[in-house]
C-alpha cells in the first residue's frame, strides 16, 4: 500500500449513504476521489465490474481493493481495520471523560444535542451505524412544522447538525458496543475499542430496517434487493419492481419508485394498510394512473436470481383472508411468481438497543426502552439514574420526526436536571469535608 492510500468512492445523486460514507472519511481527514455514476452509463458499468456485479452506490475502494458499500466500510471502521488500511491507526487507548454522551445522530439525538449544548453540558454525539437516522432515507419531509414547502430528510438532519455544533456539541463517528452502569461515571465502549466515561447518557440510537429472512434475501442484498428505495431505485430504471410493506415507509417507497420503474407492485400481507390516509391517497392516485398495482393478502416467500444477473423473479403466496404464510396448508392458499427486477423491503424497524443489554435499563421483548413517562419532569428517565431514552428506541407507536424531536428535548432537559443535582451533591460533599477538617 502506498504511503497515502488512494481512496475512490463511486456515488450517485440523491444518495444518503453516499453522503454518509463521505462524512466518514471526512471525519478522519482522509482525501478521496468521487465518481458520480448518475447519467454516466460507462462509469456505472465500470463500477459494477469493479464491485463484482453489485449495482448499488456507494462503492468504496482503497488502493484498488474493494471495500464495499457504506455498511461494509462502517463495519471495518468499527473493528479498527479501516484505520489500518488507511494507515492512520492510533495506538492510544486512553479513556476520555465526558459530561454527557448521546447515542445516535437522528432527529431525537440531535435535538437533545442542541438543548444540551445550550445548557453548557458539552454533549458528545456518537453517530451510530446509521448516521442521521431514518430521516436520511426520506426524500421529502412534508409534515415537520416550519417548512411549508417541505424539506428533504438529509437537509433537515444536516441543518440540525450545524445547529448543534454551533452551540458547542461535538459529533463523532462511532458505534457503541457496550454501556457499563455498574459504577459511576458510566463506561461507554465503542465497537472500535475507544472508551469514554460519562456522568449522563442519552440513548437515542433509533431503529434499523427489518428484513424478512426469506431465501435469496441475504444473497441478493445489493444485487437487486434493498431496504432503501431512494438509495437504489435509480439503478433499476425501466424494471418492474416489488415493494413489501403496508405502512408509511412502504407507501412512500412505492410512490418514489414510480419515477424509475415500468411498474411498481406493492405487496401487503393483509387487506387493510396501516399507513396514514395521506400516503394511501397518494398511492391510490398512482394506482389509477397505472403506475402502481396493489397485491393484497400476499407475502413474499423467496427471491430468485444471482449475483451476476440480479433478481430474476419473486415467489409469493396469497390467501383471501390474509397472512398466507400462516396458512400454507390451506387449500385456498395459492403460490405465484412475479417477474420483477428489484425487491424493496419496507416492513418496519428494530430498536438499536443491544448495547444496553446487561444494564439496569428495562426493555420490552422487542428491545424498546421503558421510560418513566407520565406527567411532569423525568419522563425520559430509565430505571438507571442518569440514563435517558428518546426517539424510536422508546416510541414504537408514533414514530414521527416531530415526536422524536420532542422526546430528544425532554431527554436533554431531564439530563440537565440530573447533572445539576450531581453538581449540588458534589459541592455539598466538598463543604462538609472542609467543615470536618476545621
Amino acid at each position: 500500500m502506498s504511503e497515502h492510500p488512494r481512496v475512490e468512492i463511486y456515488t450517485k445523486e440523491d444518495c444518503s449513504y453516499c453522503e454518509k460514507v463521505k462524512d466518514l472519511f471526512d471525519s478522519k481527514d482522509v482525501e478521496y476521489e468521487t465518481y458520480n455514476v448518475t447519467g454516466d452509463e460507462d462509469l456505472f458499468e465500470e463500477m459494477v465490474e469493479r464491485a463484482d456485479g453489485r449495482k448499488t452506490a456507494p462503492e468504496v475502494f482503497i488502493d484498488d481493493e474493494l471495500i464495499g458499500g457504506f455498511d461494509d466500510t462502517q463495519a471495518l471502521d468499527e473493528t479498527g481495520e479501516l484505520d489500518e488500511k488507511l494507515g492512520i491507526a492510533d495506538a492510544d487507548t486512553g479513556i476520555e471523560h465526558r459530561k454527557l454522551v448521546i447515542s445516535g445522530s437522528g432527529i431525537a439525538g440531535l435535538t437533545a444535542a442542541i438543548y444540551a449544548a445550550r445548557s453548557n453540558n458539552e454533549p458528545l454525539v456518537l453517530e451510530g451505524d446509521e448516521p442521521g437516522g431514518q430521516l436520511t432515507l426520506t426524500t421529502d419531509v412534508e409534515n415537520y412544522p416550519g417548512f411549508p414547502e417541505g424539506i428533504s430528510g438529509p437537509d433537515l438532519i444536516n441543518n440540525m447538525k450545524e445547529q448543534a455544533e454551533r452551540f458547542g456539541a461535538e459529533i463523532e463517528n462511532g458505534v457503541i458496543a457496550d454501556v457499563d452502569d455498574s459504577s459511576r461515571p458510566y463506561r461507554v465502549e465503542l465497537s472500535n475499542g475507544d472508551v469514554y466515561t460519562a456522568e449522563a447518557f442519552i440513548a437515542a440510537s433509533g431503529a434499523s430496517a427489518r428484513t424478512l429472512g426469506v431465501p435469496g434475501e441475504d444473497d441478493l442484498m445489493g444485487y437487486g434487493v434493498s431496504t432503501c428505495a431512494t438509495c437504489d431505485g435509480a439503478f433499476f430504471r425501466d424494471e418492474e419492481m416489488l415493494v413489501v410493506g403496508g405502512g408509511d415507509a412502504a407507501m412512500e417507497e412505492a410512490n418514489f419508485l414510480t419515477k424509475f420503474a415500468s411498474k411498481v407492485y406493492l405487496v401487503h400481507r393483509r387487506e387493510k394498510f396501516r399507513a396514514e390516509d395521506y400516503w394511501i391517497d397518494r398511492v391510490q392516485e398512482k394506482v389509477e394512473e397505472g403506475d402502481i398495482e396493489i397485491v393484497r393478502n400476499a407475502e413474499l416467500t423467496e427471491i430468485h436470481g444471482s449475483v451476476e444477473d440480479g433478481v430474476d423473479y419473486a415467489e409469493l403466496v396469497r390467501h383471501p383472508e390474509g397472512y398466507p404464510t400462516d396458512k400454507l396448508d390451506d387449500p385456498e392458499t395459492e403460490t405465484f411468481e412475479m417477474d420483477v427486477g428489484a425487491v424493496f423491503l419496507a416492513i418496519g424497524h428494530t430498536p438499536n438497543t443491544d448495547y444496553l443489554e446487561g444494564t439496569g435499563v428495562e426493555m420490552d421483548e422487542a428491545g424498546y426502552i421503558q421510560t418513566e413517562g407520565g406527567k411532569g419532569g423525568g419522563q425520559t428517565e430509565t430505571g438507571v439514574p442518569g440514563i435517558f431514552g428518546a426517539g424510536d428506541v422508546v416510541d414504537y407507536h408514533y414514530q414521527q420526526a416531530v415526536t422524536a424531536a420532542g422526546m430528544g428535548c425532554k431527554a436533554a432537559l431531564d439530563a440537565d436536571e440530573y447533572l445539576e443535582t450531581l453538581e449540588v451533591e458534589a459541592e455539598s460533599g466538598a463543604t462538609e469535608a472542609a467543615a470536618s477538617d476545621d
